[in-house]
């Protein structure tokens, strides 16, 4: 899958809709882990198409939070994206705003990873170094256990993503930590700049 957005394409349609620094960080941070895991999972032609699928995929949930992922196909085709994008963007939502299914494994990835992300930042914050880099799988469990830390990301989904993979939610929590730390430096420089 190519993707014919340029990334600097995607990433200015992505501040069109969305001005909010907290969801300009969540985009950079879904298309660090995506690019992330199309490498490990042996997709590395395809990493801008990860990636970019990663940064767009909330591009309507910002002005649009009703029409979440209802909105996303008419912003993205006239930002210049492809069907496979429309596709995977929508498929995120799979079961909660759209009942586009996760088909490609990086649609997969990207339902999986998304809420986790969000869990995995939280639980950041939270940690003296404000840093995934020390982060460890056990404690993020713990977070995930409890039901009142970051209430806003579904454990749900976070489960139905793992199960969807064919992983265990373990793997999946610590897969993607691995994938935050290998862009958490880059993603501080670049939201400094934004």
């Amino acid at each position: 899958m190519e993707t014919v957005l340029t990334r600097e394409e995607a990433l200015a349609l992505l501040k069109k809709y969305n001005k909010e620094a907290f969801h300009i960080l969540h985009g950079l941070t879904v298309e660090g882990v995506m690019r992330y895991y199309a490498k490990e999972l042996g997709y590395g032609g395809e990493e801008d198409f990860w990636g970019i699928a990663g940064l767009l995929h909330d591009i309507d949930f910002e002005l649009y939070p009703e029409e979440h992922c209802k909105k996303a196909p008419e912003l993205l085709r006239e930002g210049g994206a492809e069907d496979g994008l429309i596709h995977a963007v929508c498929s995120h939502g799979y079961g909660l705003a759209s009942d586009v299914k996760p088909e490609h494994e990086m649609e997969k990835v990207l339902f999986a990873a998304d809420e986790l992300t969000g869990l995995i930042g939280a639980a950041a914050r939270m940690r003296p170094s404000k840093s995934v880099m020390d982060m460890e799988v056990s404690s993020l469990k713990k977070k995930f256990k409890d039901k009142r830390f970051a209430a806003g990301c579904s454990r749900d989904v976070i489960r139905n993503g793992a199960e969807l993979l064919g992983w265990t939610l373990e793997e999946l929590m610590e897969k993607t930590i691995l994938a935050m730390r290998s862009c958490e430096a880059q993603i501080q420089a670049e939201m400094g700049e934004g």
